[in-house]
Order: structure tokens, then C-alpha cells, then sequence
């Protein structure tokens, strides 16, 4: 067993790399050889999306691993009582196949490309606000959230799936689970969004505008809040990838006169977002600001949000992050200097996708549920229906009335 840990490496480079390339995984069976062909080919078939594809790396890697190197099975061999294993293995897995950051799978080593060793399968996670307290992440402290356990679930069995339809087994033992409950819990009612206050949100943006303000080039920044609160856009909807450059020429102007944007999200699925006048007018102050005319013309390829410095769409977005957060710091800054600092605390610890969200729940007060689903881009009201949060003020609001002592004891 001690041999096969020094063993833990990535087995599945990136996408690209995959795509012209193999894996990496030295001394399988001619079984496990076809097993490991089929799953590069189960995850190549996720590749429209990148964010999809990357969430279905890292699981079906985790198992493989685990079926070699812990198992000493091929995943044709496990059974119920070996997936359950697995389950408990993921739930509280060695130190030695934990790292404390995201670390580079590949690395160059004297021009080739290499396992990095010091990859691990799983990562410790701490909040932002964690991290700006002086935390740091230990080893000992990992959880694997109910949300990476439904994904794992998910994902396990359609990976198995696809190989019951290949005819490289016949079972499913994640199917056979009877008892899903010991580790994924039943909520009476759906997690609460994770969005901004008004108070925070009025902060955050008027915070952009003083950056703009102050440095001309911080207009991308207040343009950026805008298309991320004011179109609901995921960060992965503001990059360039190889299924989608987000340009100018996607806001257009139909025959009445109405104006829309074109965007391609998850699910490599395209949509149309309604534009609001005051979503146009950030448009045309943005644009303004670049020297470009007022409105796009039709077709134009201007990126949507480029670096300054070459002009080219942003491809990254870790960088798009860093700069959303930079606006977050400077409003939590400003929050506490108005000594409002449980406003300040929270902020602390929003995502960019909390823009999102905020957007949402905000204007689903205000619009007919069906119009925000579909400029959302969500697959059904249902999920529309969490950001509607009227029952929740209601329950609240009722329950002032109750009492503990009887009224005649005060």
C-alpha cells in the first residue's frame, strides 16, 4: 500500500491537452486500460463547457484513484459495499492526498510535460474573510460539503451509466445505495441565497464609481457590476473560451427597437437578456470611455471587456475575481469608516456570484417570475421560485407575535 501512495499523481491533463493527448496513469491492466479509455472518452463528451468538464475531472479522478491505489479494484469490480467505502474514504481522507491549495496538475520539467507532485485529490477550503482574519487552511480541518457529495453521487452514476451503455460492465452500485440519507442530508426547505444587502450593494457600486472616478481604467470595473447584477451574468459568461467570445456586437437592437444581449452559458446553452434603459446607458458610458461610439454597430467584435494593455478579450476569470474584489475591499473599507461594520463583516465573505444573486432576488420582486427565469437562463421556475423570499418576511414577521411568558406575568 505504501508503495502505491507514492503513486498519487493527476491522471487527466487539461482539456486541450487532453484532446491531443493521453493520460497519465503507468502499470494498468488491460482491463483497467479499457476502463481508463472510456472514461477520457465520458469526459471529453463534457467539453462544451469548461466549468462542467473541469467538475467532472476531478470526480471521476478521485474514484479512479481510489479504486487503484485504495480498492486494488477495476471500477468494473466494486460493488455496493466498495462504493460505500469510497463514500466514507471521501468523507475523511488521508493527509497524504490533501493539499492545502489548488495546485498545477501538470508542470514543465526539462521541456515535458509532468505530473506535479505536489497535486493532491482534495483541497482544503477556507472562506475569504477566514484568510483576511490571518486563518490559514489545515489539513485536519477538511469537510467535503453536501454539495460536493450530491455532485459525487451524480456524477459516479452517470459515469457508470455510460459504461453500462459502452458494454464495459453491467451494474451500477451507486444506484444500489439504499440509505443516501447517512450522507446527504434532507433540508425542510432550500439553503438561503447568498446575496448582498441593499445597504451593501449601494456600496459596492457607488464604490465603482468612485474607482472610476480616480483611474479612467477602473470604467471596466463599474461596467463589469453592471453586466453582473444588471444581466444576472455568471463570471464564466464575461470570458472568452473556445465555445463563446463575449463581444460588443452581442448587445443588438431588434426591429422595434428593443434592445437584448446574446450570451451562451451553462449547459452550452444560448439565451437572450432583455437590456434596461439603465443598462444601456451603462453600455454607452463604458463604451464612451473607450473611445468607442455610444452604442455597438451590428456584428461588431470588440471585445466585451479586455485588457488595456493588448486590447484582447479576457480569457481568465481569476482575473475577472481579483478585480471584483478589489471593488469589495475598498466597500467593506468604506463600510467600517461609516461604522457600519456587521454590514462590512458580511461583505467580507461574497463571491463574485453574489452579484448574481442579488440581481436576481431584487428584480424578482419587481418582474414577472417567468421574464427573470429566462434572462436568467435557469431551467425551470422552481429554481426562479428560491430568490422569492415574501413566505420567509411573512413567517418572520408573524412570529413577533409570539410570547414565552404569559401576558399577565409582566
Amino acid at each position: 500500500m505504501a508503495t502505491k501512495e507514492l503513486a498519487l499523481c493527476p491522471i487527466f491533463d487539461g482539456l486541450q491537452e487532453l484532446l491531443s493527448g493521453e493520460y497519465y496513469c503507468p502499470s494498468l491492466s488491460a482491463e483497467e486500460k479499457v476502463v481508463y479509455e472510456h472514461a477520457k472518452s465520458f469526459l471529453l463528451s463534457y467539453r462544451g463547457s469548461l466549468d462542467t468538464f473541469n467538475s467532472y475531472r476531478r470526480e471521476i479522478e478521485r474514484y479512479l484513484q481510489w479504486c487503484q491505489l485504495i480498492a486494488n479494484k477495476c471500477v468494473t469490480e466494486i460493488r455496493r459495499e466498495d462504493f460505500e467505502n469510497f463514500l466514507t474514504f471521501c468523507q475523511d481522507p488521508p493527509e497524504s492526498w490533501i493539499a492545502v491549495r489548488v495546485e498545477k496538475r501538470f508542470i514543465i520539467q526539462e521541456g515535458l510535460r509532468m505530473p506535479n507532485p505536489a497535486w493532491k485529490p482534495f483541497v482544503v477550503k477556507i472562506t475569504k474573510s477566514a484568510t483576511k482574519n490571518g486563518l490559514s487552511p489545515k489539513k485536519e480541518n477538511y469537510q467535503l460539503s453536501e454539495k460536493a457529495f450530491k455532485s459525487l453521487f451524480a456524477i459516479i452514476s452517470s459515469f457508470y451509466n455510460f459504461l453500462i451503455q459502452e458494454e464495459v460492465t453491467s451494474s451500477n452500485p451507486v444506484l444500489l445505495i439504499r440509505q443516501k440519507s447517512r450522507y446527504v442530508r434532507k433540508h425542510q426547505s432550500a439553503p438561503p441565497i447568498r446575496r448582498l444587502s441593499e445597504l451593501q450593494w449601494g456600496y459596492v457600486i457607488e464604490t465603482a464609481e468612485i474607482m472610476a472616478n480616480e483611474n479612467p481604467q477602473h470604467n471596466r470595473t463599474l461596467f463589469m457590476m453592471n453586466l453582473l447584477y444588471g444581466m444576472y451574468l455568471r463570471i464564466s459568461e464575461l470570458a472568452a473560451t473556445p465555445r463563446w467570445t463575449p463581444t460588443m456586437g452581442d448587445f443588438h437592437r431588434d426591429s422595434e427597437g428593443r434592445w437584448w444581449f446574446l450570451t451562451v452559458g451553462k449547459g452550452n446553452k444560448e439565451r437572450k437578456i432583455t437590456v434596461s434603459p439603465v443598462m444601456l446607458q451603462a453600455l454607452k458610458n463604458y463604451r464612451q470611455s473607450q473611445g468607442f461610439s455610444s452604442l455597438p454597430s451590428p456584428q461588431e467584435q470588440t471585445p466585451l471587456l479586455s485588457k488595456h494593455n493588448d486590447g484582447k478579450s479576457i480569457v481568465s476569470t481569476r482575473y475577472i475575481r481579483e478585480m471584483v474584489q478589489v471593488c469589495f475591499d475598498r466597500a467593506v473599507d468604506r463600510l467600517r469608516d461609516d461604522s457600519q461594520h456587521e454590514e462590512a463583516e458580511q461583505l467580507m465573505a461574497a463571491t463574485v456570484h453574489w452579484l448574481r444573486h442579488t440581481g436576481i432576488s431584487e428584480d424578482v420582486k419587481i418582474r414577472p417570475r417567468e421574464h427573470v427565469r429566462d434572462d436568467a437562463g435557469h431551467s425551470s421556475g422552481s429554481i426562479t421560485d428560491k430568490y422569492i423570499d415574501v413566505e420567509l418576511h411573512k413567517r418572520h414577521e408573524s412570529a413577533r407575535q409570539k410570547r414565552i411568558k404569559p401576558e399577565f406575568l409582566k
